[in-house]
């Protein structure tokens, strides 16, 4: 079975042409055509540019922004910088400063301990000088003493008068003193000997 569609009986508008529209259609396409345009004109168009500036501007004023901020952290490194080095020139001179400072205190404390070294030699000196000649007068007291009560005895007579007493008592370590000094020379001299063989 076969089924067969109506033709229809022109084929176009003229005759000779036959995708060319009608006039009517070209009319009303046209007429179109313009209200479309006059609408984009006026209102889609310039919300677009309206909106193309305002991205254009948001990324010009980002770029300054971030030029801006760009030179302002460059500005606070360089200060950070500066700021590092004046503190280690600052710590290195403090370093310094108090390394001077401590061999100065170490250098008095010496001084001092110099000072307090010769006042106590020479306290102790004084000290020892002091009791010597105290244990001299002792000691002259009581060889005193003893050798006039032994020479007394000796004698056989009383050598209790001050006089005599004091006569014979320096007699007596005169000759102590002049043997004793006499033993040390000869033990010096005779120990380099003897050490030598």
């Amino acid at each position: 079975m076969s089924v067969s569609l109506p033709m229809a009986e022109t084929t176009g508008w003229p005759a000779g042409f036959p995708l060319l529209p009608h006039p009517a259609e070209m009319i009303i396409g046209l007429i179109a055509f313009g209200i479309l345009y006059l609408v984009f004109a006026k209102k889609v168009v310039p919300a677009l540019e309206k909106a193309y500036d305002e991205r254009t501007a948001a990324i010009e004023g980002g770029m300054e922004e971030a030029t801006a901020a760009k030179a302002e952290a460059e500005a606070a490194k360089k200060q950070y910088e500066d700021q590092l080095a004046t503190a280690h020139d600052e710590a290195s001179a403090i370093r310094e400063k108090a390394k001077e400072q401590g061999a100065q205190i170490i250098a008095e404390m010496r001084e001092q301990a110099k000072d307090e070294a010769a006042r106590i030699t020479a306290t102790a000196h004084k000290q020892v000088e002091a009791e010597r000649q105290q244990a001299m007068v002792t000691l002259r007291g009581e060889v005193g003493e003893i050798s006039t009560n032994l020479a007394s005895r000796i004698v056989g007579e009383s050598l209790h008068d001050e006089t005599r007493q004091s006569g014979v008592i320096e007699r007596f370590l005169a000759e102590l003193e002049s043997s004793t000094a006499s033993d040390a020379d000869v033990s010096s001299t005779t120990t380099p000997a003897g050490g030598e063989s």
